[in-house]
């Protein structure tokens, strides 16, 4: 047996959502060694759709451009029903938001977020399992078995579990996972197909039987390649397996080895319910699968978390699983980072599972519903629909680690909810626009003091007051309208030149208000008007100087 100090966070899982937390915290200069089980990145394009949250996640990150580059757009998805057109989806989103939706398969994404975390000079320990673990008031104990066998226990200080829907760590800290599985199996396949609808679409294809219900379906999503589409179908007979696999409590949930579907099986399927006669080819691999809907009582206990699939698990419908996984990671690096370096207010990490669960809880619901619908639709209008679809629209406004508005309606983003992206930022010297995301990109918490008409005097002592609150954890920086004289402020001072901050964020015409944007990009808080109290009455539930 050897036994180590790990750095200071063990993250367990080398899957998107455990790269991501590492890859975080490594950006933040937060110790952190990642081990996998698994001997090398899987093949699989699994999870595929990048929902427009996560490109934003990334933006921040400084990742994103790389993902772009190996992502294709999705456009929309063309449903058919007994052959004919039922409906045409496209994926519009308003102008000030900054991404659409993409698909990359999961290897992709990996592999992005893999060459990402390198920069930060941390390799996955790859063919390293996590045995056991048993945690104290200082730190968690973890038992490991490297790829050569040897014993380790290794003692860190937090251990985050991203270790899929089996996962060790869930297990070791005896968190409940009720739900219940789908009957049904599910043949996933990457392949290319000739036919000739638009390029960037999906589709979705069903049959319905004599009695209605639906007993065939076809869904394709586009991957990079020409005519390259991740398909997935109900299984035939002939590679179902036996009846009861499904099991009571067990979680029947991921790919199941031995029963791999040939590019025959899939041209079958093909066959009966393409809107196009096509032909498939170059398949690159292909799996049965089976769908469970699970979710754990807590997100965590003491200084171990779980995230992604450890957490939550629930129908692929809208590709929700992997974006959600990404973001719980993101949400908790940054507040782990805080905790390592002593900064964490008393209820930063408490909080993680005050704003994700609720999260997963919605996702779980929402994909179930979708999943068992011909045709997907929703008591909400198409607009809010897919805004929540993108998951712009997930939000914490009951979180510990948030200042409530005032009560009563008001226009603009509140407290809790994401601070959206603005265009027609102008500086001097710069003979360019910004967008808001670029002023917050690879920063920490951020606050933005906005003037109409008139710079509040108060700025640059608001400013001090957040610096010396946090330990210069927060910077600063004021937007003022067009024509607004800036006098003697001493913070970096953007213009409003189109006006859209004013109006996004509902404060044209208002006077002075304060926002403090958090690391991911949601408001903290909202002060209007702004006093030296009330923003260091808010730092100092998250930060601790």
């Amino acid at each position: 047996m050897q036994f180590s100090d790990a750095p200071d966070v063990l993250v367990v899982g080398a899957g998107p959502v455990g790269l991501t937390a590492a890859a975080e915290l490594r950006r933040r200069g937060v110790g952190c060694r990642l081990v996998d089980r698994l001997p090398a990145r899987l093949p699989y394009a699994k999870a595929v759709g990048i929902q427009p949250r996560t490109l934003e996640v990334w933006d921040r990150m400084g990742l994103v451009r790389e993902a772009l580059d190996a992502a294709v757009p999705m456009r929309g998805q063309l449903v058919y029903v007994d052959g004919a057109e039922e409906a045409r989806i496209e994926l519009t989103l308003p102008e000030e938001v900054p991404y659409g939706f993409a698909a990359l398969p999961q290897y992709e994404t990996e592999r992005v977020l893999e060459e990402f975390l390198a920069r930060f000079g941390t390799r996955i320990e790859r063919g390293t399992e996590l045995r056991s673990l048993t945690q104290d008031a200082d730190g968690v104990t973890a038992r490991l078995v490297t790829a050569s066998g040897t014993e380790e226990e290794v003692r860190t200080r937090y251990l985050v579990g991203c270790d899929g829907a089996h996962s060790t760590v869930r297990k070791a800290l005896g968190l409940t996972f009720e739900g219940s599985a789908f009957p049904e199996e599910y043949m996933l396949a990457d392949v290319e197909v000739d036919w000739d609808l638009p390029p960037g679409y999906g589709v979705r294809s069903l049959h319905r039987g004599a009695d209605g219900a639906v007993d065939d379906l076809l869904v394709c999503i586009p991957l990079p390649g020409t005519g390259r589409y991740r398909m997935s179908m109900l299984v035939p007979p002939e590679l179902s397996a036996a009846p009861g696999a499904a099991g009571g409590g067990a979680v029947a949930h991921g790919l199941e080895g031995g029963r791999a579907p040939t590019t025959a099986d899939v041209q079958a399927v093909v066959d009966r319910l393409a809107p196009r006669a096509a032909t498939v080819s170059a398949m690159r691999w292909s799996s049965v699968f089976r769908i469970s809907h699970r979710l754990v009582d807590r997100y965590g206990e003491g200084r171990v978390f779980v995230a992604g699939d450890a957490a939550h698990i629930h129908p692929p419908t809208g590709a929700q699983g992997m974006n959600t996984g990404i973001q719980d990671a993101y949400n908790l690096a940054w507040k782990l980072a805080l905790a390592v370096r002593g900064g964490a207010g008393a209820q930063l990490l408490a909080s993680y599972d005050a704003e994700r669960r609720p999260v997963g809880q919605e996702v779980v619901g929402r994909t179930v519903r979708h999943a068992r619908q011909a045709v997907p639709a929703d008591p909400e209008d198409p607009g809010t629909l897919l805004l929540r679809e993108a998951q712009l629209l997930v939000g914490y406004r009951d979180s510990p680690i948030v200042t409530a508005s005032a009560p009563g309606p008001a226009p603009g983003p509140r407290p809790g909810e994401r601070a959206p992206d603005c265009g027609g930022l102008l500086r001097e010297i710069a003979a360019y626009p910004l967008r808001l995301y670029d002023l917050l990109r690879g920063r920490d918490h951020v606050l933005v003091l906005y003037a109409d008409g008139a710079v509040d005097e108060r700025f640059d002592a608001l400013a001090a007051v957040a610096r010396e609150s946090s330990g210069g954890r927060v910077d600063a920086f004021a937007v003022l309208t067009d024509g607004t004289p800036a006098g003697p402020v001493r913070l970096p001072v953007y213009r409003d030149g189109r006006g859209e901050f004013g109006r996004l964020y509902g404060v044209a015409g208002t006077g002075t208000t304060a926002f403090v944007v958090r690391p991911d990009g949601y408001l903290g808080a909202r002060l209007s008007p702004p006093t030296p109290e009330g923003l260091a009455g808010h730092l100092s539930a998250v930060i601790t100087p």
